[in-house]
């Protein structure tokens, strides 16, 4: 794949990407406002992972048809309800929203209303079976967001703490910039578009991390030798260098991964529906944070050359 597609992607470019930085940092934090202000006034619609509830999976002996099972749990009037395939088109997932009530009462209506739901079920649909029943507390789907927090922050400053030891720290400030960026974008994402926004999710921004980190610090590793092997050169022009020197891998491994995360979408159903959504906008706005955000960064920290004297 790598090799074909090497075919169409120009070697040897000279392309000034560094001269469009103040474009591009003033794209991105527009970006960023608008991101952070549909947070702030929007919100994330959380799925029952982090708002708490209940879920019943049942199974159907052909095709489910959710024409039908939708309007009988919607009519039951216990909030917000999601009925969705789950899997295959014989398994359904229903989603309950947290009923009203704390302790001991907030308990029993969850029950209740499992019941209720249930009982419409016998009543409206032939056929169906229960495969599994679970109740999410409002106190561990706190837990739940608290700990998603705790994991994205945490992988922030371990790449930090590591690109300033492979690197120097104008390299790692740059990173966990072009990293902030990447997280904050796709959280604005969700939170405009309404997706559900559940543990997936979380996994998927820690990957976009992953992803997005790696990219980085090949051309930070190119930037680095050509800083060693150009002694005369200019920081821009070995910036610029440095990043067209890297394009055609960088392009390769996007298409490639995105060619993955798109069968992932159209095909994975229901419940990769958000993972792969997410993961297909963290490999965009990473690629073009490492191109424009991480590496020209560097020119505005003003990275020492005889840092890199050996």
């Amino acid at each position: 794949m790598s090799f074909a597609l090497s075919r169409y992607i120009p070697l040897g470019t000279k392309i000034p990407f560094v001269e469009q930085r103040f474009i591009a940092f003033g794209l991105s934090s527009i970006a960023i406002v608008v991101s952070i202000a549909a947070f702030l006034i929007i919100g994330l619609n959380f799925g029952i992972d982090f708002r708490g509830g209940s879920q019943i999976l049942i199974v159907t002996e052909g095709p489910a048809d959710l024409s039908e099972i939708r309007p009988v749990v919607l009519s039951l009037g216990l909030g917000d309800v999601q009925v969705q395939n789950f899997g295959n088109d014989s398994t359904v997932r229903i989603r309950i929203e947290r009923q009203s009530g704390e302790g001991t009462e907030g308990a029993n209506a969850q029950q209740d209303a499992i019941k209720t739901v249930k009982a419409a079920l016998d009543a409206n649909i032939e056929g169906w079976q229960e495969r599994a029943t679970s109740v999410i507390s409002p106190k561990v789907s706190g837990e739940l967001v608290n700990a998603g927090i705790y994991a994205v922050f945490g992988a922030l400053i371990c790449m930090l703490i590591y690109i300033w030891f492979r690197f120097e720290w104008q390299f790692s400030v740059g990173a966990v910039v072009a990293l902030a960026h990447d997280v904050i974008l796709t959280i604005g994402m969700f939170s405009l578009s309404k997706l559900e926004f559940n543990l997936s999710i979380i996994a998927a921004i820690l990957t976009i991390v992953g992803y997005s980190m790696n990219d980085t610090v090949v051309v930070y590793d190119r930037i680095r030798e050509n800083l060693r092997k150009y002694k005369r050169m200019s920081l821009l022009d070995v910036l610029n260098q440095s990043i067209n020197e890297t394009l055609s891998r960088t392009t390769i491994t996007s298409i490639t991964t995105l060619l993955a995360l798109f069968a992932l979408f159209f095909l994975g159903g229901e419940v990769l529906r958000g993972f792969s959504f997410a993961m297909i906008w963290g490999v965009v706005v990473g690629t073009y944070s490492s191109i424009f955000v991480a590496a020209p960064i560097l020119l505005v920290l003003g990275v020492q050359r005889g840092e890199f004297e050996e």
